[in-house]
């Protein structure tokens, strides 16, 4: 072998060991954006991938509840359960079972998703349906929801007692068939 085949040798490996340096820090690199994406993504953008799935969610406070999630919105989602719909405060959400591996950046929500937990709850007050509210401390009150405002609901029960639920104590409103 002439110096000419031995010089071009060199080269070749010296090639080959700068694309294998190459490839290596471009899967290091491509494993950091990765990480780096995924701290972006939520809760709620996982669960509204999940529109239409059936999820148990474990809810302080309650424990696991299953249905089919019908709707996401900002600090809440809307499960359909039997008879029963549960408006669901996110941040009483512990674990969820069953949801989507993509999910949907809040970007792409619709204008109506924005609207927050109180919006679901005046909507519930508005019905006059009866509900039971759920705190995240394990206790319920059942009764009617009358008014809500920006930070609590006002829930009056069957002798006519009212009571204010701060929305960072509520877990879940659960709808109930007349």
């Amino acid at each position: 072998m002439g110096w000419e085949d031995e010089l071009f040798a060199v080269f070749d490996d010296l090639e080959g060991q700068a694309s294998a340096l190459y490839a290596a820090d471009r899967t290091a690199e491509v494993a950091d954006r990765s990480r780096a994406e995924y701290q972006q993504v939520s809760l709620a953008s996982r669960l509204m991938a999940s529109a239409g799935s059936t999820l148990t969610l474990v809810v302080r406070g309650i424990g696991p509840v299953a249905g089919t999630v019908e709707r996401v919105a900002d600090g809440w989602l809307l499960l359909a359960s039997g008879e029963h719909d549960w408006v669901v405060h996110l941040g009483a959400v512990s674990t969820v079972e069953g949801a989507s591996v993509r999910s949907v950046p809040e970007v792409a929500w619709s204008p109506l998703t924005r609207l927050g937990l109180a919006s679901a709850l005046r909507r519930i007050a508005e019905a006059g349906e009866r509900c039971v509210l759920h705190l995240v401390d394990g206790t319920r009150h059942d009764g009617a929801l009358r008014r809500v405002g920006a930070d609590f609901c006002e829930l009056v029960e069957g002798d006519r007692r009212t009571v204010l639920v701060a929305f960072s104590a509520l877990a879940a409103a659960q709808s109930r068939p007349a």
